[in-house]
C-alpha cells in the first residue's frame, strides 16, 4: 500500500490593513495584500498631512500618483475630495483599490490608470489641485515626476503637491516656483507639501 502525498501546501499571502482616519469612511480597515516596496502612508504622518491640507480638500481633484495600497487617494475621497485618480504600475495593487472603492461605494468619485505616473503626467490628465508623490523609496523617481508634473500643465492654479521620501534620500531638484508650505520629518520618513505660485 503506497502512502498518499499530501498536497503542498501554499505560503499564507502576507496582509495588512489599513484604517481611514477622517472623514465619511472614518474607522473603515481595509485589507491589502502586502508586496514588495509598497509601504502605505502612516496614521500619525496622514493625520498630520491632512490637517495641513484641510481648507483644500473638499471638492478637490486629485492625483495618487504612486497608489500603492492606495491610503492618500483614500483618505482625501473620505474627506470630501471631489474625484482622485489613482496611479499604480501593479496590477494586484490596482485591482485591490478598486475593491476598496465598491466596498466605500466610492467607484463613481475615482478613476483607476495601470502605468506608471510619468506616462499619466505625458497623456495630459487632469486638471489637479491636489498630487500626492510617494514612490518607492531609493528609485530617485521624486525629481523627474516633479519636473514633468511642473511642464506638463495638469496643475490647477493654486495647487497643493504631497512629497513623501525617506529622511535619508538626497534633496531632489524640484520646480523654482513651487514653495514650500510645511515640513515634517517622523522616523524614517519625510514629508512635506509645496504649492505653486499660479
Amino acid at each position: 500500500m503506497t502512502a498518499r502525498r499530501r498536497p503542498a501546501k501554499q505560503p499564507p499571502t502576507a496582509s495588512s490593513s489599513l484604517r481611514i482616519i477622517g472623514g465619511r469612511w472614518r474607522g473603515r480597515k481595509l485589507l491589502f495584500n502586502a508586496a514588495e516596496g509598497l509601504r502605505p502612508t502612516g496614521d500619525r504622518v496622514r493625520e498630520t498631512l491632512f490637517n495641513w491640507l484641510a481648507a483644500e480638500v473638499p471638492d478637490a481633484r486629485c492625483a495618487d500618483l504612486f497608489s500603492g495600497s492606495g491610503a492618500l487617494g483614500l483618505e482625501a475621497l473620505s474627506r470630501g475630495a471631489r474625484h482622485c485618480d489613482f496611479v499604480d504600475n501593479n496590477a494586484a495593487s490596482l485591482a485591490q483599490i478598486r475593491r476598496h472603492l465598491a466596498t466605500l461605494d466610492g467607484a463613481a468619485r475615482a478613476s483607476c490608470h495601470g502605468c506608471s505616473a510619468l506616462d499619466l503626467l505625458a497623456s495630459g490628465a487632469g486638471p489637479w489641485d491636489i498630487v500626492f508623490i510617494d514612490p518607492p523609496f531609493a528609485l530617485q523617481l521624486v525629481e523627474p515626476v516633479c519636473a514633468l508634473l511642473a511642464q506638463s500643465g495638469v496643475l490647477a492654479p493654486r495647487a497643493s503637491i504631497y512629497i513623501e521620501t525617506a529622511a535619508t534620500e538626497p534633496e531632489a531638484a524640484l520646480p523654482a516656483d513651487w514653495i514650500l508650505y510645511r515640513d515634517k520629518t517622523s522616523g524614517a520618513v519625510r514629508y512635506r507639501v509645496f504649492r505653486t505660485t499660479a
